[in-house]
């Protein structure tokens, strides 16, 4: 389950563990066509959740609270993005449809909550506060750049919710007990893609972007499937997996053994694409390349 303190948990919990095992990232890109993996970057240290930039020729992902960028044509050092105050950002980080802004998720010093911020790609002094309440945990960015969806913790309770993009009244859309999280537009804009436990286990649901039509569009019985991405041509849905009492359904934790699955999205039995050591970091946010036929993600090799 989601924390409160999550975002600044989250990097304590890796560097406690990086104490005792060294924590190497290694970031990849999957050709779903013809199942080639090709090695990016590897690093020594803990980077996750890669975003693919609209002109493809960039990966931006976080490290330690802080973002960066990749370039794709000679990987050789990162180029920090500028985000003012905003340091403590953690691994829900999405681009808008015309790769312009970035949103982000950032734990304030007040209460070290997380909350969403937009800034532009290029960098700034001081990011844009968009949702005053925390926690909130930033996922999806609509096609037109009118609002954002993200999960939050409000009244005890982790749900669904848009807002838009230039601040203003937060609309729930789920009202289900535990949690409901990862929600994410589709590129035709009429559907949120998210996860949720109400059925027991974790499963991948599709819902109107009103909140209406709640459909579920997973039903593993061996599997806790987490964090849909849909490819820009609206055809496919990666998400991630974490087997059946590995963890409680509503935890995403790190350096598990996980998988990468692929579904059509109009529904149907998904495909099990590869196996990592991976989960919290690996694909929290859309990685799809712009040809709809390529994905990054990282997965992660313990050394002592």
């Amino acid at each position: 389950m989601k924390n409160i303190f999550y975002p600044f948990i989250f990097m304590l919990c890796a560097m406690g563990e990086a104490q005792a095992q060294k924590v190497v990232s290694i970031l990849e890109i999957m050709d779903c066509t013809t199942g080639q993996r090709t090695v990016v970057k590897e690093f020594p240290y803990l980077i996750e959740a890669p975003n693919w930039t609209t002109d493809g020729q960039w990966l931006v992902y976080n490290s330690k609270g802080r973002l960066y960028k990749l370039s794709l044509d000679s990987p050789g050092e990162p180029v920090p993005i500028h985000t003012g105050f905003a340091t403590r950002c953690n691994n829900d980080h999405v681009l808008s449809a015309d790769g312009k802004q970035i949103a982000v998720s950032h734990a304030t010093r007040e209460d070290w909550q997380s909350r969403i911020y937009t800034l532009p790609l290029g960098g700034c002094d001081a990011p844009r506060l968009v949702t005053p309440l925390g926690p909130s945990y930033l996922h999806g960015w609509s096609p037109d750049g009118k609002e954002l969806a993200y999960c939050a913790e409000r009244n005890g309770n982790y749900d669904v919710y848009t807002i838009p993009v230039g601040g203003g009244e937060e609309k729930r859309l789920t009202f289900t007990d535990d949690l409901d999280d990862g929600p994410e537009y589709s590129p035709c804009g009429k559907y949120i893609w998210f996860n949720s436990v109400r059925t027991g286990l974790m499963q991948v649901w599709r819902m109107n972007a009103d909140g209406s039509n709640q459909t579920q569009m997973t039903f593993d019985e061996d599997r806790n499937s987490w964090f849909p991405h849909v490819s820009p041509d609206g055809e496919w849905v990666v998400f991630i997996a974490y087997r059946k009492g590995d963890l409680k359904p509503n935890e995403h934790l790190a350096n598990k053994q996980v998988e990468l699955r692929l579904m059509p999205a109009k529904g149907g039995t998904p495909k099990t694409l590869l196996q990592l050591l991976g989960g919290q970091g690996t694909i929290n946010v859309n990685s799809w390349a712009p040809d709809s036929k390529r994905f990054a993600f990282v997965r992660y090799r313990l050394e002592e």
